[in-house]
């Protein structure tokens, strides 16, 4: 893009690009797919081995790609750009929503083998209306610990935040 840009140039104006984030980025995008990869296999394995079920395996896997297109898309809705710290945000939006799927699956089967008489809408009724406190609080407790990477102070973390107007009046 550069390249058809600087064609415009005036004769004695040349540039050159001191900092390239692409290259950690692209880096980055290929650590999250192999990371998602592992998650996908680890968290099939550990589903079935515990719940023994094939229905409940592809529950939390559904809940993985319908995670990344929500992501993108809010940070698309609100004019955030793929970068480090967006990608690390993704990650963690997955690890909590599959750990919730989880959480909620277990509950779910635990109410249908002790109230068999329910049905599996009645059961998850039941199920969501024991657990939606603890979920909010294991959702938090989570998210707390990541949030303040947000605040950190000076020119590299105003850089790494995804807002591009805060970008281009530090770097």
């Amino acid at each position: 893009m550069l390249d058809d840009l600087a064609k415009r140039f005036p004769p004695d104006l040349a540039y050159s690009v001191f900092f390239d984030t692409t290259v950690f980025v692209t880096s980055t995008i290929a650590e999250v797919e192999r990371t998602l990869l592992e998650a996908f296999v680890l968290v099939a394995i550990v589903v079935f081995l515990f719940l023994g079920k094939l229905r409940t395996t592809i529950i939390p896997l559904l809940a993985v790609p319908v995670s990344i297109v929500g992501t993108f898309a809010v940070m698309l809705a609100i004019g955030y750009s793929a970068n480090t710290v967006s990608l690390l945000a993704l990650v963690l939006a997955i690890g909590i929503v599959v750990d919730d799927a989880i959480v909620v699956i277990e509950n779910v089967e635990r109410v249908i083998e002790e109230e068999p008489h329910l049905s599996v809408a009645d059961a998850t009724k039941k199920a969501m209306g024991e657990i939606t406190g603890p979920i909010i609080a294991i959702t938090l407790v989570l998210l707390s610990v990541f949030v303040p990477v947000a605040f950190i102070p000076g020119s590299a973390a105003s850089c790494s935040a995804s807002s591009p107007c805060r970008c281009r009046s530090r770097c």
